[in-house]
């Protein structure tokens, strides 16, 4: 017998959406941690920058400047926000002048 969870169809009731569940970010330290991936991108690297505790309308407005600032793409993902392009000191310097205190992680 299938799952309740798995059920996207029933004949008394139609099409059955997903239940959504809202998994909570995990609060920062007040550090915002920079870091350059490049895995699963097809060797393009990016700049993830972490540890921020604010909501989702902020966060992408704060996106939004530092792409503009930056002249480059991005996107805001799980509450972490990826910047196109190895950028970390440029992007250090614009959060730094915001008042966060920054770190450069990883490689």
């Amino acid at each position: 017998m299938m799952s309740e969870n798995l059920l996207v169809y029933s004949t008394d009731k139609g099409r059955i959406k997903p239940s959504e569940s809202v998994v909570p970010r995990p609060k920062g330290d007040g550090i915002i941690r920079i870091q350059r991936q490049t895995s699963g991108r097809k060797g393009k690297g990016v700049c993830v920058i972490t540890g921020f505790d604010m909501n989702d309308a902020q966060l992408l407005h704060l996106a939004t400047e530092l792409k503009k600032r930056c002249g480059c793409g991005g996107a805001v993902k799980d509450g972490a926000i990826e910047i196109q392009g190895d950028k970390r000191e440029l992007l250090k310097s614009l959060l730094e002048s915001k008042g966060f205190k920054v770190k450069l992680a990883g490689g």
